[in-house]
């Protein structure tokens, strides 16, 4: 708390010495525009043309040439060319600055240029805040997700709740017992109805959340808490302190039907690919394993990590990139083909690492960090430039969720605090293609 008060004081005063600074910018520029309306301005008045107009110009008028019809035409073609059909000698405005040409028009082009795409507009202040009182700051966990009903659900120590997005309405699951808890997980399963609820005593509760119904408890595998679950179709990955990785079908009763060997410490991040034929796992022995879902032995083993991994994210427009985030001691994110095992970038953000999200619409990737700022930064992919820092979170924002549409992000944070960001806006509707006319006798089948 001592914390959270110090750094919003600060950002207090930071804006406090801001807006000022800005208003006396316009100010100067301002006053420097606004000349006086009565004192004429020497430097945009033209002295050749004023002492034409005074001498030559006046002789013209005193003592009238008889000309010709195509004479006045061409007099009067040349005041426009040269501008000398201006009535007023005294300027009081400066002059308007030349017009630079960024591409001469006298280069010829074998294309028209395409019109540059506005940029978007990305807030940097999160659209809503919630109390999370409870919430564990705890690194290697998973409290929070997101499911495709657009129901959020959230653990806060040893109870989750559900928070449904479409009317902001907040639901309890279950509070787990004392001796079982605290939740250290929680995992929707793709149909957003099924919940997987990890615990500290090492076991998974499927709960129907819909219902409140508990339906079943997966026990006999892990032997202390679950803090990363993944889900691929039917089938529940989980990832616990004892370094093992198990595949549970949920279907049947003898649940384990696969397991992953490679960590020694806790493993606190996994993510199953969009196509589920790859899983990554990240754990707290700083090591990043791809795994083929045909196959127990590990297809690649990353040791660039100098710290735990537990951000993990799939590409979602290409299937073989993975990005992962390191931890304090490592605070890169690194891009990888998970084909090759190849590492195609790494940017080092100068803090921990704590959750990766892709936007579903856009080539960026969204990243949430602890100490110094407690960030959320958005990248532009594949470049990795930084587009936007997003603040607002007084601790560590160890947790992060997309909605089902893509467009908002939730992040909870050590601070015990909730927050909504716009920071995907939104995607851009297809036009429907316009309605052909209907073939005669389309409705019946033909031989050919």
């Amino acid at each position: 708390m001592e914390t959270g008060n110090i750094n919003s004081s600060a950002s207090s005063n930071k804006t406090q010495s801001r807006f000022p600074l800005q208003e006396q910018f316009l100010q100067k520029r301002k006053s420097r525009e606004n000349l006086d309306r009565f004192i004429p301005n020497r430097s945009a008045i033209d002295f050749d043309y004023a002492h034409y107009m005074l001498t030559e110009g006046k002789k013209g008028k005193e003592n009238p040439v008889p000309s010709t019809p195509s004479s006045q035409a061409y007099r009067k073609l040349l005041e426009e060319t040269f501008n000398m059909n201006r009535t007023r000698i005294l300027a009081f405005k400066n002059k308007p600055p030349t017009p630079v040409e960024a591409i001469p028009n006298d280069i010829p082009t074998s294309h028209q240029a395409k019109p540059a795409k506005p940029r978007r507009h990305i807030p940097q202040t999160s659209e809503r805040t919630l109390d999370a009182p409870d919430l564990l700051d705890d690194y290697y966990l998973n409290l929070l997700d997101w499911g495709s009903r657009n129901v959020l659900s959230i653990a806060l120590g040893s109870t989750v709740y559900l928070w449904d997005a479409s009317d902001g309405s907040t639901s309890e699951l279950v509070t787990i017992d004392e001796e079982m808890g605290p939740v250290t997980s929680v995992k929707f399963a793709p149909d957003g109805k099924h919940i997987a609820v990890g615990l500290n005593n090492s076991e998974v509760q499927l709960w129907d959340s819909t219902a409140n119904k508990l339906l079943r408890t997966l026990r006999g595998g892990h032997v202390s808490r679950v803090g990363a679950m993944d889900w691929n179709n039917h089938i529940l990955t989980t990832g616990g302190m004892d370094g093992q990785i198990f595949n549970n079908d949920v279907r049947v009763r003898s649940h384990i039907v696969e397991t992953y060997r490679g960590h020694h410490q806790e493993v606190c991040g996994l993510k199953w690919s969009a196509n589920g034929q790859r899983l990554a796992s990240g754990g707290n022995d700083n090591l990043l394993h791809i795994w083929d879902s045909s196959s127990t032995q590990w297809l690649h083993r990353l040791e660039e990590h100098t710290s735990a991994v537990k951000a993990l994210a799939w590409c979602p427009f290409q299937a073989n990139v993975l990005a992962s985030g390191g931890g304090g001691s490592d605070r890169c994110i690194k891009l990888w083909n998970t084909h090759t095992g190849a590492c195609l970038n790494s940017v080092d953000t100068g803090s921990q690492v704590c959750a990766l999200l892709w936007n579903k619409n856009e080539p960026e990737l969204l990243s949430s960090h602890g100490f110094t700022q407690n960030q959320l930064t958005l990248w532009k992919y594949p470049s990795m430039v930084k587009m936007a820092e997003l603040t607002g979170h007084t601790s560590r924002v160890l947790y992060m969720a997309q909605s089902p549409y893509g467009c908002t992000v939730a992040s909870a944070a050590g601070d015990e605090t909730l927050r909504f960001w716009n920071v995907f806006g939104t995607p851009q509707v297809a036009k429907p293609k316009p309605k052909t006319a209907a073939e005669p006798f389309a409705h019946i089948s033909r031989i050919r």
